[in-house]
């Protein structure tokens, strides 16, 4: 697959070490481009590289207590293009903050655990064909 056909795929996440298991279970199992980030800000700072999908950590500021949450940071990326599907990923298991979530504009959240990166494939891969079944009824919609 060509670089410029590889999803795009952001994550941010302040625990190094989870970071980069992440990336690397993302990378064994699929043809994408990563990007990772230890902040929000770093993550909205690099968001005109068009990501496909961004997952993002609900808590960002375990290191930095003045760094942007993962709710902050959630609020920025859809400033910038609400269309940009974003994943929470969040080691709380509250209803209430799943929902928070998904009121600010969140495609899902999802719980760390063993089994959460065969989650976040499977929402990856329903958002990207949902994707293009809408560029394909616009271009549809758009002809008639």
């Amino acid at each position: 697959m060509k670089k410029e056909n590889k999803i795009k795929l952001f994550l941010a996440d302040d625990d190094a070490v989870f970071l980069k298991s992440m990336e690397i279970e993302f990378l064994r199992h699929a043809d994408f481009t990563i990007e990772t980030f230890a902040t929000g800000e770093l993550c909205v700072e690099n968001l005109s590289h068009n990501p496909d999908v961004v997952i993002l950590d609900y808590h960002l500021d375990g290191i930095d207590k003045n760094a942007m949450n993962g709710m902050e940071t959630l609020d920025k990326i859809k400033a910038f293009n609400q269309d940009i599907p974003v994943v929470i990923l969040s080691s709380q298991d509250k209803i209430e903050a799943a929902v928070n979530c998904i009121h600010h504009g969140a495609l899902d959240y999802v719980v760390k655990s063993e089994t959460s990166f065969i989650r976040l494939k499977k929402i990856i891969t329903e958002s990207l064909h949902y994707q293009v079944m809408q560029k394909e009824l616009n271009w549809y919609m758009d002809r008639t």
